[in-house]
């Protein structure tokens, strides 16, 4: 049964969220099915599914208790595509900005999503597992696309390495007409500091407000610094260190080589389980 902890924690993250709680999900649920009678089990592997996606719905409304006094926005904790961490599956990681679209719903909608769209369960199967009729599990499930799917086109994953270069060195130009063909109207910049760092406590929206935030922050932390090209979440990012600690984790939602959102993750404790394996930058 072992074996099945990284998909298993790979369930438990995409519903909360968070690494680390994802994985003491995991660890709990193992705890307390080792102390079954499993001789009694008809489907260990499917009783032992069951009690840890359940465990991450009550968790997820545990965390979004605590998100409503968080000071400033809340983002996920972000997964390097990357590297030789065999503790999830990274291929079913879902994608950054679906990650942040899934906040609008509540923990069994989430389920229900995850389980459906990303590992093809069947609403029989989804039913078993949650606890739920299955016209309940198709409600959910309708419910959960018409607050997600329709909410923002689709960031293209396979975005280079060049779209972020070419964003970089606008920057360091200050070329403030050529940052603008690379924003969409729509655009928007979340920031993430956990009330422990400095960050915007507020969302910037459109155009404008975009552009002189991106080169106010580039200007005032990040100028002549070193960047790491990254891919996380299935999104490309940029990663900065201050005395080799990382500091900023600023992932991208880019659609038709336009950026659509802005994620900079500052909260330390959501870095902490970041390596240093990118590609140096510097400008």
């Amino acid at each position: 049964m072992e074996t099945l902890r990284p998909l298993l924690t790979t369930y438990a993250y995409n519903i909360l969220g968070s690494y680390d709680d994802a994985k003491d999900v995991v660890q709990d649920s193992y705890l307390k099915f080792i102390e079954l009678d499993r001789s009694q089990l008809e489907n260990p592997e499917a009783y032992l599914k069951r009690m840890v996606i359940n465990m991450a719905i009550n968790q997820k409304k545990r965390l979004n208790k605590l998100v409503r006094d968080y000071p400033g926005e809340w983002l996920p904790e972000p997964i390097s595509n990357e590297g030789s961490d065999s503790s999830i599956i990274k291929k079913e990681v879902l994608s950054y900005s679906l990650m942040v679209l899934m906040e609008r719903l509540n923990p069994k909608q989430r389920a229900v999503f995850i389980l459906k769209e990303a590992f093809d369960y069947d609403h029989s199967e989804i039913s078993e597992l949650i606890g739920l009729t299955e016209e309940n599990s198709r409600q959910l499930l309708s419910r959960a696309k018409k607050q997600v799917k329709s909410a923002v086109p689709v960031p293209n994953n396979n975005t280079s390495n060049s779209f972020l270069l070419r964003y970089l060195q606008v920057l360091q130009r200050a070329d403030t007409e050529g940052l603008k063909a690379l924003l969409r109207e729509e655009i928007r910049v979340i920031s993430d500091g956990g009330g422990k760092v400095s960050a915007s406590v507020n969302p910037i929206l459109g155009k404008e407000n975009s552009l002189a935030m991106l080169q106010g922050i580039y200007r005032k932390f990040y100028f002549n610094r070193t960047a790491e090209l990254r891919l996380m979440n299935h999104q490309p990012a940029l990663f900065y260190y201050e005395n080799d600690s990382l500091t900023s984790c600023i992932i991208f939602s880019v659609i038709n080589e336009t950026i659509s959102d802005v994620y900079i993750v500052r909260n330390p404790d959501k870095l902490k389980n970041l390596e240093k394996i990118g590609i140096p930058v510097t400008f």
